[in-house]
């Protein structure tokens, strides 16, 4: 059976350690790669042409590159063009969703509080293709 590859773009490295365990609780055919920042996702991206993620998690408020710029880079890139992007924050401002969603963001996840949460919000999303855009109120 085929791995199927998630990519999290995230600085926090306590959000890795969640996001990996509940993706794994969620479906073990994830795998889960991260990147500490938008640059490294971006340097991981270009440097590997063959790296084609099934799905981008990606944080907005990162140093560096803010989540917004790393989505305007990612949608630049013509081999992910068919790989949902979903941004995952704390942020829960109707301003961030509108902006994200017009920049081509597949989903607006905000990071739920417990790690049983997020395994049931990935499970929904891996099961469902027409998820609405905004998951933060699907716990």
């Amino acid at each position: 059976m085929q791995d199927f590859v998630c990519l999290l773009i995230d600085d926090d490295f306590d959000d890795h350690e969640i996001f990996a365990i509940a993706l794994n609780d969620a479906d073990k055919t994830y795998k889960c790669v991260t990147a500490k920042n938008g640059v490294d996702a971006l340097e991981k991206l270009n440097t590997d042409e063959t790296f084609i993620p099934d799905y981008i998690f990606l944080d907005l408020n990162m140093p560096l590159m803010s989540g917004k710029q790393c989505l305007k880079e990612l949608k630049k890139i013509p081999r992910l063009s068919h790989t949902p992007v979903i941004i995952y924050t704390t942020s829960s401002y109707e301003k961030d969703i509108e902006e994200v969603k017009k920049l081509g963001a597949a989903h607006f996840l905000v990071k739920p509080s417990s790690i049983d949460s997020l395994t049931q919000i990935l499970s929904k999303l891996f099961q469902k293709q027409g998820l609405s855009f905004s998951l933060q109120n699907e716990n």
